[in-house]
């Protein structure tokens, strides 16, 4: 059974009035019925979670969500110790992160966003509440109206050529008189078999959207089949894109062996076939918007099912590691008393 943890937390800063806001339709989103907010709230948590919980549950709807914000907001923690927290309290049943695809025809990007609830809840009522959210959506799409489309042009008839004689036997004849120069067709052929794939195109993007991700053109050919794959899972070159820049380390050695490895190791599940389009809008007739949980961690997409407590399977076995329970160090525990005392002490100083 858990315990309250009763020792002494700072509570955490008030929210600033210049703190940053997402773009519209990005950032913090809370969740309906609530308990209003107590002094015993995040009781369970520990002092570090706590006052991570504070700050984030202070947040107004919209409010930026990443970890560099919030660690510019609280000096007590670096980068990674707030990383660590926000994997505790997804853990807890506090926060979840998914994106969402927002937008119709062309102008369809994804949408990043945290769903926060000052009540943890447990893993079902997640996977309820993101269907009821995905329900809703599909009803009457979130963020801002994209701009409207231009009229699509009239569709041209596929033009059908003759197929190149393989022998002079077998080449028709010809009638007499001039013959009309027929090098716009093999022009037309060559370019489109020279034309690189949108495949191709993505990945050749990746040095433009990050420096550390630049490909040569022997990199992207032979990645292409792989990053094609991902295409025929039905995403988008921007969510391709977004998955294989998200979360660089500090310096990349070998780009292409570390694009390759990120394009094996979070490729997203192929959705089966279906004789029927359910996830179309009825009104309309347009695909739904669609809704995916991503890891808290490390941003690994997928199903609310498949990632209990907010977590990917590698990173909920690293979380389950990390946080064995075993006796705590007196020594530990007086370093921390004294770190505490000390900020006290220079909170209360003029």
């Amino acid at each position: 059974m858990a315990t309250p943890h009763l020792s002494s937390v700072l509570p955490a800063p008030a929210v600033p009035a210049a703190y940053p806001m997402a773009k519209p339709g990005y950032g913090k989103r809370s969740t309906p019925d609530q308990q209003p907010p107590t002094r015993d709230d995040f009781a369970m948590l520990p002092a570090r979670e706590r006052y991570v919980a504070g700050f984030v549950d202070r947040l107004p709807d919209g409010a930026a969500m990443s970890i560099k914000h919030l660690a510019k907001q609280l000096p007590l923690y670096g980068q990674q110790a707030i990383s660590t927290a926000l994997n505790a309290l997804s853990v807890a049943g506090h926060l979840r992160r998914v994106r969402c695809s927002v937008g119709a025809g062309d102008e369809t990007r994804w949408a990043f966003r945290t769903f926060w609830s000052r009540t943890a809840r447990d893993n079902e009522w997640w996977t309820t509440y993101l269907a009821t959210e995905k329900a809703a959506r599909t009803a009457a799409p979130a963020g801002p109206p994209a701009a409207p489309a231009p009229p699509a042009p009239a569709a041209v008839p596929q033009q059908r050529t003759a197929p190149e004689p393989t022998s002079p036997a077998e080449a028709p004849a010809q009638p007499p008189g001039p013959r009309a120069p027929s090098t716009a067709p093999t022009t037309t052929a060559a370019a489109a078999t020279t034309a690189p794939s949108p495949a191709y195109l993505a990945l050749a993007e990746l040095g433009r959207r990050d420096i550390r991700l630049a490909l040569s053109a022997d990199d992207c050919a032979a990645l292409e089949a792989q990053a094609a794959e991902w295409l025929d899972r039905g995403v988008s070159i921007d969510y391709l894109i977004t998955a294989l820049t998200a979360g660089l380390p500090a310096q990349v050695d070998c780009p292409s062996r570390f694009v390759r490895r990120r394009l094996t190791d979070k490729i997203p599940p192929r959705l089966p076939t279906r004789p029927t389009t359910p996830n179309t809008s009825p009104s309309t007739g347009t695909p739904a918007p669609r809704l995916l949980m991503e890891c808290t961690d490390c941003g690994r997409p997928g199903q609310p099912e498949a990632l209990p407590d907010g977590l990917c399977r590698p990173c909920r076995a690293a979380h389950a590691e990390g946080h064995q329970p075993g006796p705590p160090d007196p020594t530990e525990i007086a370093a921390v008393k004294a770190h505490m005392a000390n900020l006290r002490t220079l909170l209360q100083a003029p």
